[in-house]
């Protein structure tokens, strides 16, 4: 996936928040913070794998299923595999 490798350090960028906000759950519930607080922070770290995501979705669409990729053939298999990524993706 080139793209991804094209994007990195965007997306290093982002998996360095996630994992910063990760690791802020885990100091919370050490700490014992309040519900609220530890909730509005789950909801932080999810739209932020949202994000990462949409990012890294939108690349690999224009990568392999724009109007210059590969055989018809080809981007066949790579829409059903975006179609099973994203069926995974909203479970």
């Amino acid at each position: 996936m080139s793209h991804v490798n094209q994007n990195s350090p965007k997306l290093f960028a982002r998996l360095n928040r996630i994992k910063g906000q990760v690791e802020a759950l885990d100091h919370a519930l050490k700490n014992g913070v309040a519900c609220s607080a530890f909730l509005h922070q789950v909801a932080s770290v999810r739209g932020a794998i949202d994000g990462l995501m949409s990012e890294a979705l939108e690349g690999h669409i224009r990568e392999h299923l724009g109007e210059n990729s590969h055989t018809s053939e080809e981007r066949q298999q790579d829409l059903d595999e975006v179609i099973n990524v994203l069926k995974t993706y909203l479970k």
